[in-house]
């Protein structure tokens, strides 16, 4: 079975995003388009000729027959070994678990995250490096830069793979393996976390919880674990089955995005716990009754009480956040005397402090946190690290956040997404903030002194490598953050993300509703950047 070489052209903006190569599925159904990006993939990473590769993706629309081309492509470009989830199913935890517990040269992960599925909707795939993490910059930008000159590609002429049964086969002089795609996974959670401790939460009868998997990847993640494995009751797991279009869904979990889940913990019969996953199995959302859970709030509390988990029952040695990610987790790095970094937004930027033995424990405010466990943020380990941490604890998740903010303070903190919005006006407006910048500090917004006012720039401590212009900081006197940011997930026009702290010590003033303690700050984030008349949106589309 002979390779066949493929002439082609070059097609403009295949830079990868935040984590991969987004785009409208229709784009990547024009002729050659995935396979561009994919040769670009085999002809910069050659330590494939020869080696094994882990494919898998949410199982969203074109995941199938993404995988298909994939793999014809990979066995004529010389990969030895392919580790495939059954299905076309691996969620993006899982592969990169799949690839760090096998050793391969790396993973193709097929999916655009949290965006909607569907055949008008989001496709999207990134190169997952040895480690197990996202490609760093520079192998993103060697794929890049050889899209920009391809003028080939390799491919097999042969039937489709079964793909829905587990087992070996040969493709060219390729052996394809169909694992199974929980397996690996579970087996890591159950070494970290104390499912028999969890298991007694449940037979307790006083604890009731749901996990959404909003019809996406981690549907058969959380069924196997939560239902089989620890033994909660069947149908714990809702909307579990992985669907291509996520059921008409839009699988960000959200406060808006999930608003069936949220009614759930509202009242006095609330849920004790709920939590949700997004499209590719690497968000959380964590809810305790009549309370939510901010990422923020999420990862200072995993730091400050991580050695309640088995996996990490010797404490951590440091802990990383995204820069727009609130402050809290830096109070408790403080308390514990260690490590704290601030990383521009992306996984990739945790990878090098986790890989040097940095830092344990890392998140970002868009509803990812993760550990050295894998190199990917994971939604389910979160829930289960909560799930372990009731067990524990023995209070219920309000308590729990209420004895952390009366420890550490409480950084109030939200999120104003302005979705869709013209890339020409939302750039313009970051060229506005970035003119004003040198004048800010020393001036007053709304009264308040401004302490220090810049394009957020960032000098990895591991390789020295430099990132620039990620995002406008603007920090007021006593805590107080303005943070703007255009975010690189969307596929159509731009998403402004405008970011708001504020902290507060006094205990006596920690139970005020966010978005009214939080007014005075967005009032005047909305007027410094002058967000209505340059985008001409009164209102956030999304507000967390």
């Amino acid at each position: 079975m002979d390779a066949k070489i493929v002439a082609t052209k070059p097609f403009d903006g295949q830079r990868p995003g935040t984590s991969g190569l987004r785009k409208k599925v229709k784009v990547f159904q024009q002729p050659n388009y995935l396979e561009n990006f994919v040769q670009a993939i085999f002809d910069t990473r050659e330590d494939l000729k020869g080696g094994v590769l882990v494919v898998g993706g949410d199982g969203r629309y074109y995941n199938r027959h993404a995988i298909q081309i994939i793999m014809r492509m990979a066995a004529a470009n010389g990969v030895s070994k392919a580790l495939v989830g059954q299905g076309g199913i691996l969620s993006t935890p899982a592969a990169s678990c799949v690839i760090r517990k096998h050793n391969t040269q790396g993973g193709i992960i097929l999916s655009a995250s949290h965006n909607p599925g569907g055949p008008e909707e989001d496709f999207g795939i990134k190169f997952n490096a040895p480690n197990g993490g996202p490609a760093p910059e520079t192998m993103s930008e060697a794929i890049y830069a050889r899209t920009g000159e391809i003028d080939s590609y390799r491919i097999l002429e042969a039937a489709d793979l079964d793909l829905d049964h587990t087992g070996e086969m040969r493709l060219g002089d390729m052996a394809v393996q169909i694992i199974d795609p929980v397996d690996d996974y579970a087996d890591l959670m159950e070494s970290l976390f104390d499912f028999d401790a969890i298991r007694r939460l449940f037979e307790s009868g006083q604890f009731r919880m749901r996990f959404d998997a909003m019809h996406a990847v981690t549907g058969p993640y959380a069924t196997e674990i939560l239902e089989n494995r620890i033994g909660a009751p069947a149908g714990t797991v809702m909307n579990g089955k992985p669907l291509e279009d996520f059921g008409g869904g839009h699988p960000d979990p959200n406060l808006a995005h999930a608003k069936e889940l949220v009614a759930q913990t509202q009242g006095p019969d609330g849920l004790d716990f709920a939590a949700a996953s997004d499209g590719d199995g690497d968000r959380n959302m964590i809810l305790g009754k009549n309370f939510f859970v901010t990422p923020s709030d999420s990862l200072a509390v995993l730091a400050a009480n991580a050695h309640q988990a088995p996996g990490y029952k010797d404490g951590i040695v440091g802990v990383a956040r995204s820069m727009p990610t609130s402050q809290a987790a830096d109070r408790v790095a403080e308390a514990l005397g260690i490590e704290c970094f601030e990383t521009p937004t992306g996984w990739k930027f945790f990878g090098n402090l986790l890989d040097a033995g940095r830092i344990t424990l890392c998140g970002e405010e868009s509803f990812g946190t993760g550990s050295d466990h894998v190199r990917e943020k994971d939604g389910l380990w979160a829930v289960l690290f909560w799930l372990n941490l009731l067990a524990a604890r023995k209070q219920s998740v309000a308590d729990i956040v209420k004895e952390h903010w009366q420890r550490f303070g409480r950084n109030y903190y939200t999120r104003h997404d302005y979705e869709a919005v013209d890339s020409e006006a939302a750039n313009g407006l970051v060229d506005h903030l970035r003119r004003l910048l040198p004048s800010l500090p020393g001036s007053r917004l709304g009264g308040i002194p401004v302490e220090y006012a810049d394009d957020f720039a960032y000098t990895d401590p591991i390789d020295g490598s430099r990132s620039e212009r990620q995002g406008v900081r603007i920090g007021l006197e006593g805590g107080s953050r303005i943070v703007f940011r255009l975010s690189g997930t969307g596929t159509q026009g731009a998403t402004l993300r405008v970011y708001l702290e504020f902290f507060e010590a006094d205990a006596a003033k920690h139970n005020q509703e966010t978005q009214e303690a939080m007014k005075p700050l967005i009032l005047i984030a909305r007027e410094l950047a002058q967000i209505e008349s340059r985008t001409g949106r009164a209102e956030p589309d999304v507000i967390t």
